[in-house]
């Protein structure tokens, strides 16, 4: 071989040899866009919803995995949140009420977004994702924890200084627990839903170069129902769908389940048209709110690697059996929307399988491999965003606490049953393959007793077991 060959041929077999040797580029660390919606049920397009006007959200369902049966862990903000955001359920997180913060029945737990901290994450929080009395403490830090965040913003936009002007349809009532609305001028910047979404785009902006977990916290729909009257004119109040409603619908309804009483509040059907195109006009603003952050992304070409959560802390009765808000476990008040879009993943995909919102701690922290080394109580849902519809073989529970007693409820694919103070104070049973509106309780049905006995079983089960 001639030198100069050989020269050439070693040059080219050492350059193939040093590269083969060079490390592969460390893979980038998934972002969390962590987006909470307050008091929001499932009365959105991307649900079957097709009054309600929810573009965006029906936009992130398009690009994730949407669950079909996602259910709350406590039909009240603060035990929903602090269930989520710590992994561990009522029972043992002891937060059953909206005063106690958690940390004082677990003051060394490891939560969410804690750990994203911990794990050389940028954790910031926009508005409600601990509790905040709404709308009392909008603007101040609420039940927040410090601990878990590197920074944080609470907003506080026109919704806030017009409370005077709002229309209390139940003025015995606090504001947070009325129908109450107001169609306000001005822009949605001024909203402090809108001021949110603001601020959390500044943080992706700022941040975009480093791994970050961002909670954006928004507080509408939650009452009052205030947001700009474009939204309001959306819809025509005449249209308004109302729920279906029976006869002696509730003569075989435990009285424990009832939060509302008289059924309505005693609101005649106006009123209630009122109430219920406020709080779609809320939704369809706190939507456009969800838009900006989505436009965001992709405009700062952070949407292939940003994993987006979209939740809300419970469900939202409007009117079904004479009930409205939350604090009952009929099923529009403990099922909530939930999506999730992981980048490469499953698009448009729908998983009909029953999940629980205990179940985002564990899937976060697999998707981004972090190791909690803690136990939590919910499943990680990778196996379920890879095949929607593959085995799964966890019922959702939820409970409430009304007065003093507890009512433990536990939501399989077909059926609800729940217990009322262990059943002494009464139980229910529906069958949601032929009565999804929950219309027929079964619970003392001959026909139904083994139904009774197995779900009964199940409820126990669920309930007693201790991370």
């Amino acid at each position: 071989m001639k030198p100069i060959v050989y020269f050439l041929t070693l040059l080219v077999v050492n350059s193939q040899v040093l590269h083969a040797q060079q490390k592969e580029p460390a893979k980038k660390k998934y972002n969390v866009l962590f987006i909470a919606a307050d008091d929001l049920n499932n009365d959105l397009g991307c649900y079957g919803n097709n009054f309600v006007k929810s573009p965006n959200i029906d936009r992130l369902a398009k690009r994730g995995v949407l669950f079909d049966k996602a259910y709350t862990q406590f039909p009240l903000c603060s035990p929903s949140r602090s269930s989520l955001l710590t992994g561990q359920r009522p029972d043992v997180t002891g937060i059953y009420e909206l005063q106690t913060h958690f940390r004082k029945n677990l003051p060394e737990i490891v939560t969410l977004p804690q750990l994203f901290k911990n794990n050389d994450y940028y954790s910031a929080r926009v508005g409600k994702i601990y509790h905040y009395g709404v709308p009392g403490q909008i603007g101040t830090d609420g039940l927040d924890d410090p601990i878990s965040w590197d920074y944080k913003v609470n907003p506080k936009g026109r919704d806030k200084a017009e409370e005077g002007n709002v229309k209390n349809l139940t003025p015995n009532r606090p504001l947070g627990s009325a129908l109450a609305y107001l169609a306000t001028e001005g822009t949605d910047d001024e909203q402090t839903d809108g001021l949110s979404a603001n601020e959390a785009i500044k943080i992706l902006e700022e941040k975009k170069d480093k791994p970050f977990f961002l909670a954006v916290g928004f507080f509408r729909p939650h009452s009052p129902y205030v947001a700009p009257k474009k939204y309001f004119d959306q819809y025509d109040l005449d249209k308004i769908p109302l729920p279906k409603e029976i006869a002696n619908d509730l003569d075989d309804v435990p009285e424990a389940a009832l939060f509302t009483k008289p059924a309505h509040w005693g609101l005649k059907e106006a009123e209630r048209r009122e109430a219920q195109r406020a709080y779609y006009a809320t939704i369809s603003f706190m939507d456009a709110q969800v838009g900006k952050l989505l436009d965001a992304l992709d405009r700062l070409k952070l949407s292939d690697n940003t994993i987006i959560v979209f939740w809300s802390d419970h469900g939202y009765n409007v009117g079904q059996h004479g009930q409205w808000m939350k604090q009952s476990l009929f099923e529009n008040s403990a099922h909530v929307p939930l999506i999730i879009s992981v980048p490469g993943g499953n698009k448009g995909k729908v998983s009909p399988r029953t999940v629980e919102l205990l179940d985002i701690y564990p899937t976060l922290a697999e998707l981004c491999g972090l190791d909690p080394k803690q136990n939590l109580q919910g499943k990680s849902l990778t196996s379920l965003l890879k095949n929607p519809s593959a085995k799964w073989d966890r019922a959702a529970y939820t409970q409430v606490k009304r007065d003093k007693i507890m009512g433990r409820s536990v939501r399989t694919e077909r059926y609800r049953y729940t217990e009322w103070d262990e059943g002494k104070a009464g139980i229910e049973l529906y069958d949601h393959l032929k009565d999804p509106d929950e219309f027929h309780n079964l619970a003392k049905s001959n026909e139904q007793a083994k139904t009774v006995k197995d779900l009964a079983i199940l409820l126990k089960k669920g309930f007693s077991s201790q991370p």
